[in-house]
């Protein structure tokens, strides 16, 4: 192994990228880096596994949401530089869901979602995440356009924090009240309105749908209780 890792050019960071393409369809699913580490691993396993620069830790492709990538071949690029790594993907790579990571496409003038197909695990979160999912992308949109006169996110975030969280404030209590009311039609409404703008809070931190589902999985079938207790 030592000889084909001597083959690769890492970086100074001790790094390489890594384009990951699906190997049935020829889609570029994600680039992500790996280090000597994240290689030997992945050549050993035959599952990607990259060095995360932000949490500057290894980590396996999937080893929360199960989407892993099973490795069909590498290939290294003319100058030693670049990896290629052709996989069979489980699921979504990307992970706000989508199946590549390259699902915004330059459309008259903007970044437009290319396709609406989202990987949620069907069995514990049912098919109403999916439309949290395409509000955040509107939410992220109205981020990067923060001038339009035309939205009531983008005004949002043109005031700054304090003013998305003391909607999620005033928005929460709503929901107190329509439940003391008991009026069902309320409730739904006001939670419908506190979920929006949590989503606007989430947006502003850049905190997907995907990584709140990720903690509710975990959560799941656990007793809270047990917990407390311990």
């Amino acid at each position: 192994m030592e000889g084909i890792l001597k083959k690769v050019k890492f970086d100074d960071k001790g790094l390489v990228p890594a384009i990951v393409q699906d190997v049935e369809s020829g889609e570029v699913l994600m680039v992500a880096y790996m280090n000597r580490l994240a290689l030997e691993k992945t050549l050993e396993t035959g599952y990607t596994h990259f060095w995360s620069r932000s949490r500057n830790r290894l980590w396996k492709k999937g080893e929360e949401s199960g989407h892993v990538q099973k490795v069909d071949e590498i290939r290294l690029d003319c100058d030693s530089d670049t990896i290629l790594v052709r996989v069979y993907q489980e699921g979504a790579a990307c992970h706000m869901g989508h199946r590549s990571c390259f699902f915004r496409k330059l459309d008259r003038g903007g970044w437009r979602v290319d396709g609406d197909k989202v990987f949620i695990p069907q069995d514990v979160y049912g098919e109403g995440c999916t439309i949290l999912e395409h509000i955040y992308e509107v939410i992220l949109d109205r981020k990067h356009h923060i001038d339009r006169q035309d939205s009531y996110v983008a005004s949002l975030f043109r005031k700054g924090l304090d003013a998305i969280l003391k909607k999620v404030g005033e928005e929460a209590t709503e929901v107190v009240l329509a439940c003391k009311d008991g009026d069902k039609d309320r409730v739904a409404y006001e939670v419908a309105d506190l979920f929006f703008h949590t989503l606007v809070a989430m947006g502003y931190h850049n905190v997907p749908p995907a990584d709140i589902y990720r903690e509710l999985g975990r959560r799941f079938g656990k007793s809270g209780l047990k917990a407390d207790e311990g």
